[in-house]
């Protein structure tokens, strides 16, 4: 498995992640999954507090403790629940993101976290303290770096120039090309793209287009209607037709020398085999052939 750096910082981390939402709750078919990933090469493994009321990163913790100073560990924090109050609410306060902190790592079993990223976030947010208690978990050693997790130019534009993030995830895959405005940008400060969603919820694999939900069946896919994913996923397999739909949506995003790490989820081993199956790069020319036949769509909203 190659590995990339992740931004300015001293962390390499696989091409291919493991995105860890969909292990699901059932811990011993989790852990398996977790351990396939790791012995194919994924050193880069991506949970969240969120994920099931922090199941999610309890099961990640189980699965890593005997070899954590082989992976490289990210979560993310922001996210507020309460027993008592309906369902998560926004919480970026100094003293909310350092208490979700010390939570994250007593679940994952840790004393350390390589990559905590933001969960999101508006730009009405107290964005300078949000960044001196990310530097003061830096400092006090719980984190090694930070990152941010959001869609929002604006949010990630200030975090760019105000603070030493390493990362930013976004959404991104052949269907959602929306981040690729902001790569120069992003790149000129030195920081890496994760891209989460690069299969853009299974349609750029190899299920049949008819399993669709009937929600999206109805309302297509972002700027995509039902028929023009019915006519452009027939253009995509005649572009690099010696690789599947799968290896060309993952291979897309890593043509793009910003992103640190892929990380599709996974919630059975078939589906990590998947993901890892490289059988070659694109070419240059493949590459501009599917930018050329799929929609480069941008933000439109929080862009100042």
């Amino acid at each position: 498995m190659k590995k990339r750096q992740l931004g300015s910082s001293d962390l390499y981390v696989s091409e291919i992640g493991l995105g860890c939402m969909s292990l699901g709750t059932e811990e011993k078919k989790a852990r398996s999954i977790i351990d396939e990933a790791i012995d194919r090469g994924i050193n880069y493994l991506d949970t969240a507090d969120l994920y099931d009321y922090g199941l999610n990163e309890s099961i990640v913790g189980k699965s890593i403790r005997h070899q954590r100073e082989q992976i490289v560990l990210a979560t993310k924090i922001g996210n507020h629940w309460e027993e008592g109050k309906e369902g998560w609410f926004w919480d970026p306060s100094r003293k909310y993101l350092k208490e979700a902190v010390k939570n994250s790592l007593h679940r994952l079993q840790t004393d350390y976290i390589d990559l905590l990223q933001l969960h999101g976030g508006t730009i009405e947010d107290p964005i300078d303290e949000m960044i001196e208690t990310f530097e003061e978990l830096k400092k006090e050693g719980y984190i090694r770096y930070f990152g941010i997790s959001s869609i929002r130019p604006n949010v990630i534009k200030r975090f760019l120039n105000q603070s030493s993030v390493v990362s930013v995830m976004m959404q991104y895959s052949l269907l959602d090309r929306r981040p690729e405005e902001w790569f120069n940008l992003i790149q000129e400060h030195q920081v890496s793209v994760i891209a989460r969603g690069p299969l853009a919820k299974g349609l750029l694999t190899n299920r049949p287009l008819s399993q669709v939900s009937q929600k999206m069946r109805e309302n297509g896919y972002l700027d995509y209607s039902i028929d023009e994913l019915e006519s452009l996923l027939l253009q995509i397999s005649e572009v690099a037709s010696d690789l599947t739909l799968n290896q060309k949506a993952l291979q897309y995003i890593l043509s793009n020398e910003v992103v640190g790490t892929v990380v599709p989820g996974a919630s059975t081993i078939e589906q990590v085999r998947d993901n890892l199956k490289v059988e070659r790069e694109l070419t240059k020319e493949e590459y501009k052939m599917l930018q050329s036949i799929t929609k480069s769509n941008i933000y439109q909203q929080h862009r100042t």
